[in-house]
């Protein structure tokens, strides 16, 4: 996704680190970053606000369940996994 124009900092990099975006887990230049990021860019903006949406919706209506305590790791463990994966597809073959 992208609007078609260059920027500081690219659109894959911004929707790749949405979530720590969403979720405070960046450092405060980073998140200055971004958000410069969203005032540019029409689709990221667009594609932040749905997931800022969801994860509203999730808060509300799953909110005080409780949650097991290493499902956070577990899930976080898959992601890293896939992102490498993913990583490694798009690199050339040697």
């Amino acid at each position: 996704m992208s609007c078609g124009n260059a920027h500081e900092t690219d659109c894959s990099e911004v929707l790749g680190h949405l979530y720590e975006y969403l979720d405070n887990e960046m450092s405060d230049d980073a998140c200055t970053k971004f958000r410069q990021h969203f005032e540019e860019c029409h689709p990221c903006l667009e594609k932040y606000g749905l997931e800022q949406a969801v994860k509203k919706l999730v808060k509300r209506c799953c909110g005080s369940d409780d949650v097991p305590t290493d499902l956070r790791s577990k899930v976080m463990m898959r992601i890293e996994m896939i992102r490498a994966g993913e990583s490694s597809a798009a690199e050339p073959a040697s």
